[in-house]
């Protein structure tokens, strides 16, 4: 008997094939999603054996960008952006045009349209977010001053390239696109009529999404069934997308991230981020097969030169120009080279620009290919790249006086001002760290009256507690040159309020040689490091769950002890 069943033979396939090459990819130390795009290929019709349905796995591809977008808002925190604005805002924008630059000019020595160069170019500005955060997290990272910077600089590509999603349909027309409707009118009007839809849309969103999505929300978690709260995220992602699509003109990709950025206001988005994720990432797999199914591997043969200027623009260009930029706003070089590494590749916001400028006529097929060659080099290789940033910098510090210099440089918020009380230069508390856990312990000690100096990498936080009178210097702790700017070696204790394990042993040792005496007081979150610091003997050593179940017990005991104590009371 014979079936006529495209969506589950394309479903498997995808599924299956992602499955085994993303495992492969992982094990051999690349991104999953390399696996995920090669499974693409396998199933296309670029290859020889069986294809999938091109349409349907199109159609799976939208659901997985409005899950993806839809993700993306879910954790969009404007107040992370706004601790980074400095560096991140004017750092993305300034990269993200020299890039698309570089990409234009590729393009045109090509003998591409201009419209086509400024859709390959702007391909090419931005980084992938899932291949970053991963690669964050793997090096325990991402809560540092490092990652911050890093993840707000991609949310703010992230931001433009959403902008670009909406203004792109309109333009295509000035820039050449074939896929154009008739009879639209003129530019102005065009544009006009898509910037009222997005505005009316965020308006909607803005006033009466973020208070009655979270209702609804509260609404459905008030029944206790989780099926019911999956469901409700999913529906509202998927259900306001569409929305947005239909009434207002507006891609589904702003849709679903402006129904993340609502569902945030409620008390309950992190367990909606719990609940959608498993079907997220599905969707997001069959996003990237999708993508990899529109790849034409002969482009590798064909056209090996295109391929290394793609690459050479993703992993060169665009890293140089990163690098260049931290530096100038007088960041370490660790910093620098950390940024340069994360945005040295791309992902799925260029796999959307690629697609929609496909759809419109703008962006060749070859386009289409070479951005998804440049995607799959660049990803291979950039945990090759993060992995040289530590051996680059001590070469670098070894053979340039100039990169000694830009480690050495006058920063005024390195050095507590000449007149700092001596209260805080002898007898005080060193914080490292200024996050959460920093600014409670902080705020302990001000209610106490003890004197601290504050050590934080965020030279816009070390700015605002300066104006606030507080003693702060700005840099990584790590570096012996900022503990002795907060006269570590006078101090009475450390405390290292950020939970990095990578730098807290250099902060210890560099304390240690300077202030044998000194205590140590340490926060972790791995039991395995808990036990190892504790056997060093490094200091008094807090994990984070351990110190809030003692907190939860000691609660609950102190609630009972009266009534356990009332009938010993009466028997005497």
């Amino acid at each position: 008997m014979e079936h006529n069943i495209p969506l589950i033979t394309t479903i498997a396939a995808g599924f299956g094939m992602a499955l085994i090459l993303g495992f492969i990819a992982e094990r051999i130390k690349v991104p999953a999603l390399v696996g995920y795009l090669v499974a693409g290929i396998i199933i296309g019709p670029a290859t020889p054996g069986f294809v999938a349905d091109m349409h349907i796995a199109s159609q799976l591809s939208e659901i997985g960008v409005m899950l993806l977008m839809f993700g993306v808002g879910l954790h969009f925190s404007l107040n992370d952006l706004l601790a980074v604005r400095r560096i991140a805002i004017p750092g993305a924008v300034v990269q993200m045009t020299l890039a698309t630059l570089l990409g234009m000019g590729l393009a045109w020595w090509w003998g591409w349209s201009w419209g086509a160069g400024l859709v390959f170019g702007l391909s090419l500005s931005c980084a992938s977010t899932v291949v970053l955060l991963k690669a964050l997290e793997a090096r325990g990272v991402l809560d540092t001053m490092n990652g911050r910077i890093a993840v707000g600089w991609l949310v703010v590509e992230d931001l433009a390239t959403v902008l670009v999603l909406v203004l792109l349909p309109p333009l295509a027309g000035v820039l050449g696109g074939a896929a154009v409707a008739e009879g639209t009118g003129p530019l102005w009007r065009t544009i006009g009529q898509t910037l009222l839809g997005v505005s009316a849309f965020i308006a909607l969103m803005l006033v009466v999404g973020r208070r009655a999505l979270p209702w609804m929300l509260w609404q459905v978690a008030r029944t206790g069934s989780r099926e019911l709260f999956t469901l409700a995220v999913v529906a509202f992602a998927i259900g306001v997308a569409y929305g947005a699509a239909a009434l207002f003109s507006v891609s589904f990709a702003l849709g679903a991230f402006f129904a993340g950025m609502v569902m945030r206001e409620s008390e309950f988005s992190h367990r909606a981020a719990q609940e959608s994720l498993p079907l997220r990432d599905a969707f997001s797999v069959l996003f990237f097969v999708s993508v990899g199914m529109l790849f034409e591997p002969a482009i590798l043969m064909k056209e090996p030169v295109h391929v290394l200027g793609v690459v050479a623009i993703i992993i060169v260009g665009k890293s140089a120009a990163a690098l260049g930029l931290v530096v100038a706003f007088r960041y370490p070089l660790n910093t620098a080279l950390t940024v340069a590494a994360s945005l040295a590749q791309i992902g799925e916001f260029s796999f959307i620009l690629a697609g929609l400028g496909l759809s419109l006529g703008l962006l060749p097929a070859e386009g289409m290919s070479l951005v998804l060659a440049g995607a799959l080099i660049s990803m291979a290789l950039n945990p090759l790249l993060f992995a040289a940033i530590a051996p680059l910098q001590r070469w670098l510090l070894e053979r340039s006086a100039l990169a000694r210099r830009l480690e050495q440089r006058d920063d005024p918020y390195a050095e507590l001002p000449v007149s700092t009380e001596r209260k805080y230069l002898k007898g005080q508390v060193v914080l490292v760290g200024y996050g959460r856990v920093g600014r409670r312990i902080a705020s302990a000690l001000d209610a106490r009256g003890i004197p601290y100096v504050v050590a934080e990498q965020n030279r816009e936080l070390v700015e605002a507690l300066r104006k606030q009178g507080m003693a702060a210097v700005s840099g990584n702790a790590a570096d012996p040159a900022v503990l002795i700017q907060a006269h570590i070696a006078n101090a009475a204790m450390l405390v290292v309020a950020t939970p990095d394990p990578m730098t807290v042993r250099q902060m210890v040792d560099t304390a240690r040689t300077l202030n044998p005496a000194i205590e140590i007081v340490l926060r972790t979150h791995s039991e395995d490091e808990l036990q190892l610091l504790r056997k060093d003997g490094i200091g008094t050593v807090f994990l984070g769950e351990e110190e809030l179940a003692r907190g939860m017990a000691g609660h609950v005991l102190q609630r009972f002890e009266p009534q356990a104590a009332a009938p010993a009371a009466s028997h005497a």
